[in-house]
């Protein structure tokens, strides 16, 4: 099982979680971070840190969530590692709890 950054991450990008993860398991994007499924460990340490409550448990996701579990192993591939605490987007307390946001993933 692995652990999935969905929606409410997307112009947000808080990094707490980056700085509890012991096998580094985040990447980054121009304004969303994912998780890599292969790497990450189930250790459940990024999901309480995440300020926009936008990581869950792949077996806890919502439904209306689901196409980020193909998200997230898509673009692990393609985006830099991260593994220091940055501070968030400029805006992200403004884009914090809109939904649907997956329009505007820069990817």
């Amino acid at each position: 099982m692995t652990f999935i950054v969905t929606d409410n991450c997307v112009k947000c990008k808080y990094t707490d979680c980056v700085e509890v993860c012991p096998v580094d398991c985040f990447y980054e994007g121009p304004n969303f971070l994912v998780i890599d499924p292969d790497e990450c460990i189930d250790c459940a340490l990024c999901e309480p840190e995440c300020p926009a409550n936008a990581i869950f448990s792949e077996d806890e996701l919502p439904a209306d969530q689901v196409q980020y579990v193909e998200i997230n192993a898509e673009l692990c591939q393609t985006w830099p590692n991260i593994t220091e605490q940055k501070d968030p987007l400029p805006d992200a307390a403004e884009w914090d709890g809109v939904e649907n946001k997956l329009q505007y993933l820069e990817r």
